[in-house]
């Protein structure tokens, strides 16, 4: 995920901190993975994702079909229900493609775009096209254009058939859900991953995570690594950190990567009475999570605007559409919420609360909007 200007200069001093910190006190990487935070709890400042452009004229008569990997995903749901209300500000019809998270309702959503003559399928945070090349070489036979956001990560490569790509460093993701499990552990984290291989930017996060550990924490260990499918999460993710949480007594972190996990890791942290030894960190800024960190129960979740998400997807798919150049990222700034800062994204928190609002008045100009 692109973190600005404060982002990309506290990843430079990452790099030069990791050079000098081989074999040095373990109290430097607490100090460096402090840093590393502090850079990112400040408000969210919005950057123009290009040339301003009429979105309105673009727009027009155009029709947009987002097909999320589960439905029943919150993040994914909330950025879709936020498409659709940015779409009717300039004019596009968004629509989402209703599944269960099976590869053949995925098919037949592909089928759906192109009997009903969409011209973008949304790919969004979860769906790799490889798995639906047939469909999606009919639909760019048949006019219709399949782009993906939120999904790869800069250093991988996007299939052929993906006409634009809004891809998010997950790797800093990574990193920085290292920086905070070193921070808060003071520098003795002994931690339980929980992932989902199955969908391709968890490799660059988890890469990123290890990295970190491996450069600054000594003392850090990865006890155990939980490796549940998407459609298995609601069935398979509570059993197994439970039993992770009893087999390894000295865990004092859980980092479920995707924060919708989180709604079956903290039962199991609860379950097993370690909630007051065991925190939880994680990512995405699902706002049902953000309440949890208000709660306690969520020590921290790396936050994106949903709205945000939602509308630099439409500005830059539109862009593409009409032969215009398309960012080299989504440009949705990271935003760290702990219990000092929670409460700025409502009470239950919303979508697009606690980031500041002037992306707002950003894409509007973006958009020549009056």
């Amino acid at each position: 995920m692109n973190s600005g200007v404060g982002g990309i200069a506290a990843s430079l001093a990452g790099c030069l901190a990791a050079a000098a910190f081989a074999g040095a006190d373990p109290a430097a990487g607490v100090a460096h993975a402090r840093q590393m935070i502090e850079a990112h709890q400040t408000k969210p400042v919005f950057t123009a994702p290009g040339a301003p452009f009429d979105a309105r004229a673009c727009a027009a008569g155009r029709k947009m079909l987002s097909i999320p990997n589960n439905s029943g995903n919150p993040f994914l749901k909330g950025i879709i229900e936020r498409e659709i209300a940015a779409g009717k500000e300039v004019g596009l019809t968004v629509q989402e493609w209703q599944n269960q998270g099976q590869p053949n309702q995925w098919t037949q959503g592909v089928d759906f775009a192109i009997r009903n003559h969409f011209d973008i399928i949304d790919l969004i945070s979860g769906i790799d096209p490889k798995t639906l090349e047939p469909q999606l070489r009919a639909a760019a036979a048949a006019g219709v254009k399949t782009m993906t956001s939120h999904f790869y990560d800069p250093a991988q490569a996007v299939d052929p058939l993906v006409a634009a790509s809004l891809p998010v460093n997950f790797n800093a993701v990574g990193k920085l859900l290292a920086d905070w499990v070193i921070m808060r552990s003071g520098g003795r984290a002994n931690v339980v991953l929980v992932e989902s291989d199955e969908v391709p930017p968890t490799a660059p996060l988890l890469r990123g995570f290890a990295d970190e550990i491996a450069g600054f924490c000594p003392a850090c260990r990865i006890v155990q690594r939980v490796n549940v499918g998407v459609t298995e999460w609601a069935v398979k993710i509570q059993p197994s950190v439970q039993s992770a949480l009893l087999a390894n007594p000295d865990v004092n972190f859980v980092v479920p990567i995707y924060d919708s996990m989180s709604q079956f890791v903290v039962p199991a942290v609860h379950l097993t009475g370690r909630q007051s030894g065991v925190k939880i960190a994680t990512f995405n800024g699902t706002p049902f999570v953000l309440d949890y960190v208000r709660s306690g129960a969520v020590d921290m979740d790396i936050g994106e605007s949903l709205d945000w998400i939602a509308r630099a997807t439409v500005d830059g798919y539109l862009r593409a559409e009409c032969g215009l150049p398309v960012p080299k990222n989504i440009g949705v700034p990271l935003y760290l919420f702990d219990a000092g800062n929670v409460k700025d994204a409502g009470v239950p928190a919303g979508y697009d609360q606690g980031y500041g609002g002037d992306y707002l008045q950003g894409f509007r100009s973006a958009w020549k909007l009056r």
